[in-house]
């Protein structure tokens, strides 16, 4: 089996060496290809007006400077155009991919692309206990993603769908199980604006997660990481709201 291994913390984030171990443990057929720097938050973004430099890092391993989505392209169109990736992961993501999250998520979209082009894609995020400090401890994702990969792999991938995982901010041994999610959606926006003045007195702004607590409903992805449980939520591309379009068609004749 060949995988193409991508994500958005960049080729050189720890959450990413914790993805190729746990690729290596399902093929020996493993290539990669991620962004040179950080690119946490660009979504589903292309590089139109910059050309993209790949750059060849060690045998069947590349940096793009780019996005994830860009690194998806040139990892099938370009390096592996003679045979194509039977599997995409993209991650480890520090910090989880829920909610609101898969909106803005480069992790995410890494996935989306391998899924636009008819590729088995899943996404995998790593919670963290902000509250604990930043530091993000990888060891529930390196210990559960093999064996929950290997039995998705049985799965059909309808077309259009990807499959996105968290793993919660716990150690291996405390994960009460795996939980099938919908998308949850937060009462509180995680995003703020933290306002700030320069030493001349310039304001500027940075933008950041309050990473407040809620009570999410049980079936949710949100809740099942609350819980200590793994979530495995699948995803559609498509965005139309189906259940509006005979009201639509009704209002406009």
């Amino acid at each position: 089996m060949r995988i193409l291994l991508t994500n958005d913390d960049g080729i050189h984030a720890a959450g990413f060496a914790a993805l190729e171990q746990i690729a290596g443990e399902l093929s020996d057929d493993v290539w990669v290809v991620a962004p040179e720097t950080d690119q946490s938050g660009v979504a589903h973004s292309l590089t139109l007006h910059d050309p993209l430099r790949l750059r060849e890092m060690g045998e069947r391993r590349y940096s793009v400077r780019g996005t994830p989505t860009d690194c998806v392209i040139m990892g099938v169109r370009e390096i592996l155009n003679d045979k194509r990736p039977d599997l995409i992961l993209s991650g480890v993501n520090r910090g989880q991919n829920a909610a609101d999250d898969v909106t803005y998520s480069g992790t995410i979209a890494g996935a989306m692309e391998g899924t636009l082009m008819g590729i088995r894609s899943i996404a995998l995020s790593q919670g963290v206990a902000w509250s604990k400090g930043a530091r993000a401890d990888y060891s529930c994702a390196i210990s559960h993603a093999p064996k929950l990969i290997q039995r998705l792999l049985d799965f059909s991938f309808p077309p259009d769908t990807l499959l996105n995982l968290n793993f919660p901010a716990c150690a291996p041994d405390e994960v009460e199980g795996i939980e099938v999610t919908r998308q949850g959606k937060r009462k509180v926006s995680e995003l703020g604006v933290d306002a700030r003045t320069d030493g001349r007195g310039v304001p500027y702004y940075w933008l950041g997660f309050r990473n407040a607590d809620e009570d999410p409903p049980r079936d949710t992805d949100l809740s099942a990481l609350v819980h200590n449980r793994i979530s495995v939520t699948p995803l559609k591309l498509d965005l139309t709201a189906h259940d509006l379009l005979g009201e639509l068609k009704d209002l406009l004749g």
